[in-house]
């Protein structure tokens, strides 16, 4: 059962500037919703907070959350966007999932937020 509930946040150490946050976790699990079988996929999630930031243990028990509901990468994407933008409210938020092949097709589905800020680095820039 999906849990937005889980998510937690703490106040941004640094409110007056802008800055890039990323997070990349690389074993998301769900379920197909017509097969059944196991999705695998990375989530990388890029924002700059405005008042708040989200705390790291409880995105990971919101993400174990989808590992046994049926649902769309794109719903999955997106679904995860909506939750965080609704607890944290950022100034800019980018959400990726990455999914790994079945029957010779990945797919990477990217949702945002926002306006994003023209200063930011590239994603894994200093990798």
């Amino acid at each position: 059962m999906i849990d937005p509930d889980l998510l937690e946040c703490f106040d941004n150490p640094a409110p007056q500037g802008a800055y890039l946050i990323e997070h990349t976790a690389e074993e998301f699990t769900s379920l197909c919703p017509r097969t059944g079988h196991p999705d695998f996929g990375t989530i990388i999630l890029r924002y700059v907070p405005d008042r708040l930031c989200v705390e790291l243990k409880s995105l990971k028990l919101y993400y174990q959350s989808f590992r046994d509901a049926g649902i769309f990468y794109e719903a999955v994407t997106n679904r995860i966007r909506d939750d965080l933008v609704n607890l944290m409210q950022p100034r800019w938020l980018e959400l990726t999932t990455q999914w790994k092949g079945r029957g010779g097709i990945r797919s990477r589905i990217t949702a945002t937020h926002g306006t994003r800020p023209d200063n930011l680095p590239e994603p894994g820039h200093g990798r």
